[in-house]
């Protein structure tokens, strides 16, 4: 017996072309309805890999240092830092901008408060909670001191990255790392 291969091309059904493309219809609007949902819950990223953003004013402009650094030793200039999180950037007594930049998140319930220049404190409003001005707790219920961001200067613009370094106050792990 002779066994031959026929010479015929299968092909396709009318039924199978248009279910295929039905399917790929249904494939393609509903990658482009996902694709910018999926957008939405991806924070967009900015900064450099390590974590650094530029400080922003409320609007979102960039700060250049050489405003901050306009006003007098010891003022402190609220800033939008990482993650918008309120931060306080402090005038050190060399008239330098200070390193360290404190986080305005009070670690009781997460009120935001102003720096009190005539107690030299921080003071949440909300349940009464004091901090001196490196952060740490003077007076509770705040369990913690504030969180820490590090501060640097490159060309008169701020950035602010994550504190990855021993606490300074505690001598110990940071507690927001």
């Amino acid at each position: 017996m002779e066994e031959s291969i026929p010479l015929e091309c299968p092909s396709i059904s009318r039924r199978q072309l248009l279910n295929f493309l039905t399917g790929a219809v249904v494939a393609t609007t509903a990658s482009a309805a996902l694709y910018p949902a999926a957008k939405f819950f991806v924070p967009p990223t900015e900064g450099d890999e390590d974590g650094s953003i530029i400080a922003k004013d409320r609007l979102g402009n960039p700060i250049p240092a050489s405003q901050i650094l306009a006003e007098p030793i010891g003022t402190r200039a609220l800033v939008a830092g990482l993650a918008g999180e309120p931060t306080y950037l402090a005038i050190a007594k060399d008239g330098t901008l200070d390193t360290i930049g404190i986080v305005d998140n009070c670690t009781h319930l997460g009120c935001t408060f102003p720096w009190n220049p005539n107690d030299n404190q921080f003071q949440c409003p909300c349940h009464g909670s004091r901090y001196a001005a490196d952060g740490s707790v003077v007076k509770g219920p705040a369990p913690l001191p504030l969180k820490l961001v590090q501060v640097n200067i490159e060309e008169d613009v701020i950035w602010i990255s994550p504190w990855t370094k021993t606490d300074p106050r505690t001598g110990k792990k940071p507690w927001w790392v």
